[in-house]
């Protein structure tokens, strides 16, 4: 028998190392969903409150999905078609060769060849190969974040109770303490994100105005919807700026790059720890740590969990301290 040859506890300690290896490429994928559930709990729970007692659990939860995906990718998705139609535009209006302007160069088949006239053919299918890659990869993150945050919402309160035993076994009393903190941090650092991305669009909006830059409430929302994820709402500013370059307004473009990029800088460095430290309960300098080491360490997620991390590690530390005190 197993069991006689293989300690239990090891054999267990090996079968989840096992499955961690084969699920380790849906991390990022869990992690998105699990902060999402979190974050959106409470409205979720008001929402299945409000709804019909007939419809059950599982078409509530299907609902708020749907919803909840929308209300986050559909800001992303408007910005990059305005990117890219802001781009046809600008394309079409500089006098370029025709070649580059014809309708055949926006249609994906037409781009294709012409790139495939103009570019060297190896870097090309290295260039294409590398972006398909990119995409499919993102693509079937967010899938599967969609479909995990769905079975969290419909199991969600099952997973608590389960977790919250297992952290008492462990833990003790402690534990519910523990998972408040996890709970409020994840919240606040979810909203400091919306925060940032309210104040880079309507301060971008006042600069972009007084740039005198085309269309500036339209760049103002695009911005503001990329800068929720740091570093892009560069790239909109830094597309502004080429624009009215190119369109011959270079000292207005140095100041829309200058001060596009002081506002997200701001947005970045100031605005999101200041908004995340009431929910965090942490000094405004290890806020600001927890969320540029956590994105550098887990991409988009870490913004939350960096924080998170710190936040139960400072309340780990009080707790012993308490407990020494007492002794």
């Amino acid at each position: 028998m197993i069991s006689t040859l293989t300690p239990p506890r090891l054999l267990a300690g090996l079968l989840i190392a096992a499955a961690a290896w084969v699920l380790h490429g849906f991390v990022e994928a869990l992690l998105a969903a699990a902060i999402t559930a979190v974050a959106s709990w409470p409205a979720y729970a008001a929402f299945r409150a409000w709804l019909p007692r007939r419809l059950g659990r599982n078409a509530a939860a299907s609902l708020f999905t749907v919803g909840i995906t929308v209300f986050l990718l559909a800001p992303l998705v408007f910005a990059a078609w305005a990117l890219v139609t802001e781009a046809q535009l600008m394309l079409r209006g500089l006098g370029l060769p025709g070649w580059l302007v014809t309708d055949a160069a926006f249609d994906a088949g037409g781009a294709w060849r012409l790139l495939k006239q103009h570019a060297e053919p190896a870097a090309l299918m290295g260039w294409a190969q590398a972006l398909g890659e990119f995409t499919f990869r993102h693509l079937l993150i967010v899938a599967f974040s969609v479909l995990l945050l769905g079975f969290f919402y419909r199991h969600g309160e099952t997973l608590v109770a389960e977790g919250r035993q297992a952290l008492h076994r462990q833990l003790g009393d402690a534990a519910d303490r523990y998972l408040a903190v996890a709970a409020a941090a994840i919240r606040a650092s979810v909203a400091s994100m919306l925060v940032v991305s309210l104040f880079d669009g309507l301060a971008t909006a006042a600069v972009y105005a007084v740039a005198g830059a085309p269309r500036p409430l339209l760049w103002a929302a695009i911005t503001g919807a990329l800068a929720a994820l740091p570093f892009l709402g560069y790239a909109a500013v830094a597309a502004l700026a080429l624009q009215m370059t190119l369109q011959g307004q270079a000292a207005a473009a140095v100041l829309v790059l200058a001060a596009g990029a002081a506002v997200l800088l701001a947005g970045d460095k100031l605005v999101r720890p200041l908004a995340a430290r009431d929910g965090v309960h942490l000094p405004f300098v290890w806020v600001l740590m927890g969320c540029i080491g956590g994105f550098g360490v887990l991409g988009v997620t870490g913004l939350v969990m960096g924080p998170v991390l710190l936040a139960l590690v400072a309340e780990m530390w009080v707790s012993a301290r308490r407990q020494t005190a007492r002794a």
